[in-house]
């Protein structure tokens, strides 16, 4: 039976192979495309934003709908595949962060926030990895609406004994999500991910203002698609379940809703400059 160091060798020549493939340059520049669609559909979502608030939204202010707006416009095809294949370039890139990260599992002092910090870069990963996955649904011709998809597993969840103790402990998870992003916003966290010292000096506080402005308004959106998941599964509504395009919408129905919506749809578009300026300087060192 082989001994702890020699499970730990094995265990470190894996990790040095995967790494040849996750720090490969190619891999990088590929994901910096898919940084780069992240931050521009963020942009689409705050000018749908935009026009939901002007009553001139037919098209769902979330990330399905960016991509139905790309589908609809001269090479939207092309743009799809462009930008699925570069989602999931960023979705193994993030996931590679993991490996930088792992020897402090094994460290009893360090190992509660190195666990923390992979589960957070493994979630990233399935998100880019969900949007990258969408993007080709729809570059094959394929339709998804991620409300409806919501509303129906929602409702599939609700029926099941105990389906409302979990919806309520996901809502509670989504919540928490966006208060962590709220939080991450205004603490600067957010700056560990892009090598900021790369950047021009002149350009250096409008990045770190872009970035904070846009993180607490994601955070916000988040924590109301919580909400609207919570009253889900305490009504049994499962209408209520929807996304951030039903977020979006509760935002325009309430006093002052047009002008509250564009100051979100302002902050996805603050995210969306802050996403560009990521890839453009990237940072993946967790010493930072």
């Amino acid at each position: 039976m082989p001994s702890t160091r020699q499970l730990l060798d094995r265990v470190q020549r894996v990790v040095g192979s995967v790494r040849e493939v996750t720090d490969h340059p190619v891999l990088e520049a590929v994901a910096r495309v898919g940084l780069v669609a992240y931050g521009a559909m963020h942009l689409l979502i705050a000018w749908l934003a935009v026009q939901l608030a002007r009553g001139a939204g037919r098209t769902d202010a979330d990330q399905t709908g960016a991509l139905q707006t790309v589908a609809g416009t001269p090479g939207g095809q092309v743009l799809l595949w462009l930008i699925g294949l570069g989602m999931l370039a960023l979705a193994l890139w993030q996931a590679g962060e993991v490996l930088l990260w792992w020897h402090g599992l094994f460290d009893g002092e360090h190992r509660l926030r190195t666990a923390f910090v992979c589960a957070k870069c493994l979630a990233k990963a399935a998100v880019y990895a969900v949007l990258g996955g969408t993007a080709l649904l729809f570059a094959v011709g394929l339709d998804y609406e991620a409300d409806e998809r919501l509303r129906e597993l929602t409702g599939e969840t609700l029926e099941i004994p105990g389906g409302a103790a979990l919806v309520l402990a996901v809502a509670a998870g989504v919540v928490a999500v966006g208060l962590y992003t709220v939080v991450r916003g205004l603490t600067g966290g957010f700056m560990k991910d892009i090598d900021l010292p790369a950047a021009p000096d002149r350009w250096e506080p409008l990045i770190a203002a872009v970035g904070r402005v846009g993180y607490v308004a994601k955070g916000i959106a988040f924590g109301l698609v919580g909400v609207l998941l919570w009253r889900a599964a305490t009504s049994a509504d499962v209408a209520t379940a929807t996304g951030l395009d039903g977020a979006m919408t509760a935002i325009a129905g309430v006093a002052g809703g047009p002008w509250l919506l564009g100051g979100v749809a302002a902050g996805f578009a603050a995210f969306g400059v802050y996403a560009l300026a990521r890839a453009r300087y990237p940072d993946r060192d967790p010493s930072s």
